[in-house]
């Protein structure tokens, strides 16, 4: 019998975008199943059905019948699905309520009533599972974006649900983290369903691909979506050194997380920043354009510095897409439109930025740095939540536009660092250094 079944479900947002159309699909017990599908397809409402989110928690219209564990979903609220059903957000930022990692990861337990001499060895089993126990203590505004992910990851774990929602889980881990938390999920008993825009990070732990477009679904995958190898190129910098950092430190409150690193971006280049969760990618991004100071070293760089944030979605402060996009340019909106065609949102430029899918609104943070024409670009996990399609588009649009910017990436996705950088570099060495 199925754990979850989906019937002729069609689904609108309050304001009439219709996200899913006529879909219908069941999971068995202990089925792994990769949801796959362009930006803006439909794969995170259709997670979020699941969860009964979808009608209760977002409104809209609503026809058809979701079925979790025996439940109608119209009629159980998500509080009611919370023993069976768990789900790992796309932004995990957004997920997280308190301060303290282990109280984080506990505070699931405690709503499900577990009794409480189990809830201690059950939230430190759960991120031992995934390879954070070190972390318990730690407070959460202290993690890296990946630390963050492997802690809410931990947080759904520990509950042991019968259907386990997975909303772009690998997004911001490196490679080998990534194939853990799949394995994980999988070993966890659960039957899962998992939204990926990374395929060749799921597809071998997968049972059965469902492909989402235009809110309709296909099980053809496409030649465009199979997984490509990747080889990281090297090359020496070139050009102005619009940014050098050297032996640059810094530290969270006694923690180090960057120690006497040294790097350089010429104008004309695109350097991606590789390497291990935790590693301090983030943080000396942001040493490079000025949002932190270093504790030793030095910082030199030419000209206007931008930077996209790992979370863009959460600084959006306008009602159209096109005003946010004018903002860093004196409210120009002929620039902001321009800026908005360039990255793939034309005809978009009337939509409010909290309608748009978690892809489209990276999209729109990435036209909104842009529009400005900085001389060191820094983009942090550019490709989160975007289809393989919009990344070839981005690495495309970075290489076109970017002969007299110097560009910094940080990311996890070596298939794109592959594709787009001139040098990868890594802050774990002592010294700037290749990957090879």
């Amino acid at each position: 019998m199925a754990l979850a079944r989906v019937s002729h479900l069609s689904f609108a947002y309050p304001g009439g975008h219709e996200a899913l159309r006529d879909v219908s699909l069941e999971i068995e017990p202990g089925e792994v199943v990769a949801l796959l599908g362009p930006s803006g397809g439909g794969k995170s409402t259709l997670l979020r059905a699941l969860a009964g989110l979808v009608p209760h928690f977002h409104g809209g219209r609503f026809s058809g019948r979701v079925e979790v564990g025996g439940l109608d979903t119209r009629r159980s609220r998500p509080a009611d699905l919370a023993g069976t059903v768990a789900t790992l957000f796309q932004d995990p930022e957004d997920q997280v309520v308190f301060t303290r990692v282990a109280n984080e990861v506990a505070f699931g337990l405690e709503n499900l009533g577990t009794r409480p001499e189990e809830i201690g060895p059950r939230a430190l089993e759960a991120l031992g599972a995934v390879g954070a126990a070190h972390l318990a203590e730690r407070p959460v505004a202290e993690l890296s974006g990946g630390e963050l992910q492997r802690v809410c990851l931990a947080s759904v774990l520990a509950l042991r649900p019968r259907l386990l929602l997975l909303d772009e889980p690998t997004s911001q881990l490196d490679p080998d983290g990534a194939a853990g938390a799949i394995e994980l999920a999988r070993g966890s008993g659960a039957a899962v369903v998992v939204s990926e825009q990374r395929p060749e990070r799921v597809l071998d732990a997968c049972d059965r691909v469902v492909f989402l477009e235009n809110g309709r679904v296909g099980f053809d995958l496409p030649e465009a979506w199979l997984p490509r190898e990747a080889e990281l190129p090297h090359a020496e910098s070139r050009g102005e050194a619009v940014c050098r950092l050297e032996g640059v430190s810094f530290a969270y409150d006694a923690l180090p997380v960057v120690e006497d690193a040294s790097l350089r971006v010429g104008r004309g280049e695109i350097v991606a920043l590789v390497g291990p969760n935790g590693s301090g990618k983030t943080t000396l991004a942001k040493l490079a354009v000025g949002l932190l100071e270093p504790a030793t070293g030095s910082v030199e760089r030419r000209g206007r510095a931008c930077y996209l944030s790992q979370d863009p979605g959460r600084y959006l402060v306008r009602e159209r897409a096109d005003e946010e996009v004018a903002l860093a340019v004196g409210g120009d909106l002929a620039r902001a439109r321009r800026a908005l065609a360039s990255v793939g949102l034309a005809g978009f430029e009337e939509r409010h930025p909290r309608d748009l899918s978690s892809g489209e609104r990276e999209r729109l943070a990435l036209a909104a740095v842009l529009v400005a024409e900085p001389d060191l670009l820094v983009l942090d996990e550019p490709t989160r939540g975007v289809d393989p399609p919009r990344k070839d588009e981005l690495a495309a649009l970075l290489r076109r536009h970017g002969p007299g910017r110097a560009t910094l990436v940080v990311t996890n996705d070596l298939v794109f660092a592959a594709e787009v950088a001139d040098r990868c570099v890594s802050p774990v060495a002592e010294r700037e250094k290749a990957v090879a």
